[in-house]
């Protein structure tokens, strides 16, 4: 194998070790609740002697000038900058910044894989990157570094064989991360947690000091290859495993790490479909038993291998807590057409029933838009969830992303309304003319079906539908439902959440009245046994000779 270097740029040259920053950008609407791994993990791929700082948007909003001051003040010899579609505009806008500075800057992700001649400035528009990884940057990152170091970065990398074609890394040999010294005290969500919810929490035992969501791949690749996905394209469709061994023991290691910040880490395994080999996947759940390595955690399935009663099963016992599922549409033809016809929309309550009976929730992804949809889409897909146990659904608008086979289709037919709709960012608005219904009505439906599945109505009948669960899983899930209504509306600021709360005052108060009652039932037992532990020792007075 050998590494494609394709022209070179001269920078900056380094004849000592350099300090490098690694930034994630946000896309200036929401916050993402984790943290992306691969900072962390090209970090632990980074050559030993080079200092690497990370610095994710979502927790640290900066703007241009800001971050220019944050290189400037770490002596920043190297920006490297991860994007996917959605945030490129502003990954470009803070490289533009970052370059006006003198500091050499290389981009990577699935955007620029697509579109490298947008990043270098090589289709008539302006310059953002110095460089570009075109796929998986595992194998080519200390090649990176190194030319940075002799001020000689190259402007294309890859990682491609003898013949030219692109070469997959294994996971086989996976770097061991050390997340104790990574710094995800920067994604403590308790710190975003009103006073009275850390008051709810800590009188159901959560009295953690931080809560911490943890992301951690088992494999990459998909084959299923749906028409709006950019996975396959990216990761391809075979896919690669770590060794099941290497996953345990980062799961271990995360709970000693728990255990000395006296906090919580959940982990999302962020694999794309974590039971794609579902053999695979229950030895790993098994060995995460065996060696007591659970922590709640959150995956991704795809609802037909849900079916299987032993994987669900071994999810819950090795601490799955939420599953999210592409359902994508209530309607067979619209995933047909998308290549997801494995999605059978009559099996949805039966599975969702399943994973509720073993205690573990759904997030339940839809998209409208589809070709095969027609006003109303929203108020039929809602009927149909109000059937099921409580879950957190999703709504989104069909999206085509370069490079994916839906954009290729929209393009050569002319469909495509905002053909550079990345560089436009608007959230929840179509890019293309579907052939049922108006781009405009099919908005109108994501946004009824959001507000719908939030309201404070909607929120009361889900805490009733888990009265017969767990005190802290209900208010877990009514604390999800509140932070999941902010990737439609906008709650960023204090006053808003005010407002949120005072409408939810019902399921509030609820749970308050749940856990009082809570509170004097255990009080009334601890009354009850001082009462039979005097009785006792009184009869044992009057029993004894003397």
């Amino acid at each position: 194998m050998e590494h494609g270097r394709i022209g070179t740029v001269m920078a900056r040259e380094f004849r000592s070790p350099i300090n490098i920053l690694l930034y994630n950008p946000d896309n200036a609407v929401a916050n993402d609740f984790m943290p992306h791994l691969w900072m962390f993990l090209l970090k632990s791929l980074t050559p030993q002697g080079h200092e690497v700082y990370l610095v994710d948007g979502n927790t640290q909003r900066l703007n241009e000038a800001e971050l220019v001051k944050y290189i400037r003040d770490h002596r920043i010899g190297l920006v490297g900058i991860g994007s996917m579609t959605r945030m490129i505009r502003k990954a470009y806008q803070m490289a533009d910044a970052v370059r006006s500075a003198g500091i050499p800057v290389v981009m990577g992700g699935p955007h620029v894989t697509e579109l490298p001649d947008e990043a270098l400035g090589r289709n008539g528009g302006p310059r953002h990157a110095d460089s570009v990884v075109l796929g998986e940057a595992d194998q080519i990152w200390p090649t990176v570094v190194a030319d940075a170091q002799r001020g000689m970065l190259q402007e294309t990398y890859a990682s491609l064989d003898t013949e030219g074609r692109s070469v997959k890394p294994s996971l086989a040999d996976y770097p061991v991360i050390p997340w104790e010294r990574m710094d995800p005290g920067q994604f403590n969500l308790i710190r975003h947690f009103p006073k009275f919810v850390r008051w709810m929490l800590s009188h159901v035992g959560m009295t953690w000091q931080s809560f911490q969501i943890i992301p951690i791949e088992t494999g990459r690749g998909c084959p299923y290859g749906c028409e709006f996905c950019s996975v396959t394209g990216f990761f391809g469709a075979a896919v690669r495993f770590r060794s099941i061994e290497s996953v345990v023991n980062e799961l271990l290691r995360l709970k000693s790490l728990e255990k000395q910040e006296k906090g919580k880490i959940a982990v999302f395994f962020i694999d794309d479909n974590l039971a794609i080999n579902a053999k695979r996947t229950k030895s790993l759940l098994r060995e995460i038993i065996a060696r007591d390595a659970q922590v709640p955690w959150v995956g991704q399935i795809s609802i037909n291998l849900l079916r299987d009663e032993e994987l669900v099963s071994l999810i819950a016992k090795s601490g799955g807590k939420w599953i999210f599922i592409g359902l994508e549409s209530i309607d067979p033809e619209n995933l047909k057409s998308m290549g997801k016809g494995f999605n059978k929309p009559e099996e949805y309550g039966e599975i969702l029933r399943l994973l509720y009976q073993h205690g573990i929730y759904a997030i339940t992804s839809f998209i409208f838009g589809m070709d095969g949809d027609t006003p109303g889409i929203a108020r039929r897909t809602l009927d149909m969830i109000c059937a099921w146990p409580p879950c957190l659904p999703v709504f989104g608008l069909l999206t085509p992303y370069p490079g994916t086979p839906l954009y290729n289709r929209m393009a050569s037919s002319g469909r495509l309304i905002r053909p550079r709709h990345w560089m436009e960012f608007k959230p929840f608005t179509m890019s293309f003319s579907p052939l049922s219904i108006s781009p405009e009505q099919a908005e109108l439906e994501v946004r009824e079906a959001w507000a719908s599945s939030y309201s404070p109505a909607a929120n009361a009948f889900a805490m009733k539908g888990l009265e017969s669960g767990s005190l802290a899983d209900r208010i877990i899930h009514f604390l999800s439902r509140l932070a999941f209504r902010g990737i439609y509306f906008p709650q960023m600021k204090r006053s808003d959440w005010v407002k949120i709360l005072f409408q939810n005052r019902s399921s509030i108060l609820s749970i308050i009245r749940q856990l009082l009652r809570m509170k004097r039932g255990s009080k009334m037992k601890n009354i009850h046994r001082f009462e039979d532990s005097s009785n006792l020792q009184k009869t044992g007075r009057e029993d004894s000779p003397g």
